[in-house]
This record gives structure tokens, C-alpha cells and sequence, in this order.
């Protein structure tokens, strides 16, 4: 886990209007993403709509993620689901493909007991990967006890987690009770600037998607101490981290993909998945235009950087 830390982008899995994955618009995004800066990607986790693609695919995409990425950055594979037998299926196809590490969401929909819970995460850890736990109750119906995660982090079952909870408290005592080399990741985008400035390592973002580089700047900002370009550049983009989760993740972010890259990127999902709805996106729209998106967002960074 030494070289996972700082920014990962939790990339969503393009389709094309078919519903089929498209490969040539998810290896452009991977080789935007490495080279705007990212620090490390996150293929099929909740964003890539994992849900929605079979084992097989889910196998291709992992694969054909750390393919592309060549060791450029380091993988973190999403193995999580509503199944153990699954998740070590999953996680163990991670490892044959050369995944870094995994992120691990909570069992979804079944809300298994504290006990179920610690038995999940202590069986992917077997397959000897790190684990990132992904705490996220507001999608899953149950968060992760602070008992359990205590006891996987005292036992080295866990290198990480990704903290969606909204709960700094949570985080306070996690951050409090786990060694140094253990990483915390805001998975909540409005919340990267508070959650590092009480002990997290950076974030696993969705607005990375977008920019990038201002989230990028954003963290190495909080971590040189510099915490008024980090307010700067946090007021800068809070409105589009505001308008990327209008609607269910992943809808605004893909739907703002083919808005700012329509050369590259299709407005798909997968049922249960659907559309934008037009008072949303009209929204998001106008927040993308007022940010002058792509083509000036490098030039708003420089300056948010100068102080401007």
C-alpha cells in the first residue's frame, strides 16, 4: 500500500447506446486519467457500475484496466458484493490480473450482522491482496461497526478504507486507532478538504472524472499544509461536486462525461440505471458552463494556485 495513496479516480464503465461496454472510450479515460495526474484508478467499484456486469465482465475490465495502465499507476480492483463466495471469487481474478490491491464495499442488501460482516472482510484478506474496506450505508442499508473494523484493522485484514459514511466522528476514531501506514480515503468529494485535514490520506472521487487536476491540486494543497489554495480550489469545485450527485452516482457523472467529451463518451447505462432527468441536467449543465469545462479548467487551477 506504500504507493496507494493521494487521489484515485473510481472510473465508471463507459457503454455504448447498446449497453454493450465500450472499450475504446474506458482506455481513453484511463490514459486522460494517468495523465492529468491521478495517483492511482479504481476499476468496477460501485461508479463502474459493477452491479450491473456479469462476473465475466467484471473479470475483462479489471484486466483490461491494468493492461492499459502498463504499471503506470497502481490498480485497485472493486471486488465487493452481496456474496463472500463471490467477492473471494472476485478478488482472486484481481489478483491473477495483476490488480495492486482491492476495494471491498460492504454486502449489499443483505445487511448480514457484525459477525458476518468481520467474516466477509477476513475472507477476501485471505486471498493476499490488500483490502480497502468500503464503508458506504447509505447505498449498502447498513454501515460497518467500529467494532469490526477496529478488529480487522488490529489483525492486518484491512490496509485502508474508503469513509463514505459522512460521519467525521467515524473517521476521528478510526484515524485514531489504526497505525500511520493505514490509509483513509474520503469517498465523499465535498468532504475531501475536512476529512484530510482530520487524518485521511486523499480520496476516491467521482469529480476526478471532470477535474482532475484541481482535485489532485486539492490534496497535495491539504498535505503541504497550504489550506488556503486547498478552501480555494474546495469552493471552486463544490458546485459541480454538489451537481455529480444530484441523482444516483453514476448517472450525473457519466452524463457529464458526454457533455464535456461527447466525441468520446455515449450517455449509457444499464437498467436499472436511466437518464438524467432534463430539470437535473439542466442544472449540471449550466454548473459545467460556468466552469468553462474542459478546455479552461487548467488555467482556473493555475490560478486558484497563484492566489488569484
Amino acid at each position: 500500500m506504500n504507493n496507494i495513496t493521494g487521489l484515485g479516480t473510481a472510473l465508471v464503465t463507459p457503454f455504448d447506446e447498446d449497453g454493450k461496454i465500450n472499450w475504446v472510450a474506458l482506455e481513453w479515460l484511463i490514459n486522460y486519467q494517468i495523465q492529468e495526474g491521478v495517483d492511482f484508478l479504481v476499476p468496477c467499484g460501485t461508479t463502474g457500475e459493477s452491479a450491473t456486469l456479469t462476473e465475466a465482465e467484471h473479470v475483462q475490465v479489471v484486466r483490461f484496466t491494468v493492461e492499459v495502465v502498463a504499471k503506470r499507476v497502481p490498480v485497485v480492483a472493486g471486488t465487493g458484493s452481496n456474496s463472500t463466495r463471490t467477492a473471494v471469487y472476485l478478488t482472486n481474478q484481481a489478483k491473477n490480473s495483476g490488480a495492486d490491491a482491492v476495494l471491498v464495499v460492504s454486502p449489499y442488501y443483505t445487511k448480514p450482522e457484525p459477525a458476518g460482516l468481520y467474516d466477509y472482510y477476513k475472507s477476501i484478506a485471505q486471498v493476499g491482496l490488500p483490502v480497502i474496506l468500503y464503508d458506504i450505508p447509505g447505498r449498502t442499508g447498513r454501515g460497518v461497526p467500529m467494532e469490526v473494523i477496529k478488529a480487522l484493522v488490529n489483525e492486518k485484514a484491512i490496509a485502508g478504507i474508503k469513509w463514505a459514511s459522512g460521519d467525521l466522528g467515524q473517521l476521528m476514531e478510526i484515524r485514531q486507532n489504526s497505525p500511520v501506514n493505514f490509509r483513509i480515503f474520503s469517498g465523499d468529494d465535498a468532504l475531501i478538504l475536512p476529512a484530510m485535514s482530520l487524518g485521511a490520506d486523499g480520496a476516491i472521487s467521482v469529480t476526478s472524472h471532470i477535474m482532475p487536476k484541481a482535485i489532485q491540486q486539492l490534496i497535495v494543497s491539504v498535505k503541504e499544509g497550504d489550506f488556503k489554495n486547498a478552501n480555494q480550489l474546495h469552493y471552486l469545485m463544490l458546485d459541480l461536486m454538489r451537481a455529480l450527485f444530484m441523482e444516483t452516482n453514476p448517472i450525473p457523472v457519466k452524463t457529464a462525461l458526454s457533455i464535456v467529451f461527447p466525441e468520446i463518451f455515449h450517455c449509457a447505462f444499464r437498467s436499472p440505471m436511466t437518464q438524467m432527468s432534463l430539470v437535473a441536467r439542466d442544472k449540471l449543465e449550466k454548473v459545467i458552463e460556468k466552469l468553462k469545462l474542459p478546455n479552461e479548467i487548467s488555467v482556473q487551477s493555475q490560478q486558484v494556485n497563484k492566489g488569484n
